[in-house]
């Protein structure tokens, strides 16, 4: 899975970034960068194939924000600004991310992560999300996953062979993670296509047991079904 993005940003050392983070990502294909609003506009009238915008808000003539919501179609967005003023009226228009510049390369990974869990949902065989571990970038297929476990500042990803320690929290691995991931205690969630069975506050997952929280087992039951 490739997702076509573009830079929309005046400013040359924001560009700069952009493309070193998004060049570390292998799902993100950067298609083309422009340097305000209007050559923007001209490109997506001719280029169909754009699925995501990495948009500066604070530019001249014309302001991210603007030109955003005069778009019919408009693909999915992350805004980048060095303003906060704007988070709220960001998300009033259904951005996947708000980044505050400068951000770090670990925060630019979790808003593109959305983007990609969002694709995830179609069938293609090659979905994948990206893991930074000890300066490590690893591709994991969802359904590779076995569960996740909270790990004080950090997540483990148990898979069937190996496990991924990545330096995030916990809710956010979550969101990133398809609908079948669903938690069972406030530090497991698990991956119900790969669950055998439920016993008494147990769920066994190959040969491996994780534990299920009274707080958690009433909703647990019900996605069962």
């Amino acid at each position: 899975m490739n997702i076509n993005c573009i830079i929309i940003d005046d400013e040359p050392s924001s560009q700069a970034v952009l493309k070193a983070f998004i060049k570390d990502v292998s799902f993100l294909k950067l298609v083309a960068t422009c340097n305000n609003a209007l050559e923007a506009n001209e490109l997506l009238r001719t280029d169909t194939s754009i699925q995501l915008l990495f948009l500066d808000i604070n530019m001249p003539k014309l302001t991210g924000l603007e030109f955003y919501k005069s778009l019919q179609y408009p693909p999915d967005v992350i805004f980048t600004t060095a303003y906060s003023q704007y988070a709220v009226e960001g998300f009033e228009v259904n951005a996947i991310d708000y980044l505050l510049k400068p951000f770090s390369f670990e925060r630019f990974l979790s808003a593109v992560n959305k983007v990609a869990a969002k694709h995830a949902n179609t069938k293609e065989t090659d979905k994948h999300l990206i893991f930074k571990a000890n300066k490590v970038l690893y591709k994991v297929v969802p359904d590779d996953i076995l569960y996740i476990e909270a790990f004080g500042d950090y997540v483990k990803i148990h898979k069937q062979d190996s496990n991924i320690i990545t330096h995030s929290t916990f809710a956010k691995i979550l969101d990133i993670l398809p609908s079948q991931f669903v938690r069972c205690h406030k530090s497991f969630a698990v991956n119900l296509k790969k669950m055998n069975s439920l016993a008494g506050n147990t769920i066994t997952i190959g040969d491996k047991t994780v534990p299920i929280g009274q707080t958690y087992k009433s909703d647990f039951l019900k996605s069962l079904n």
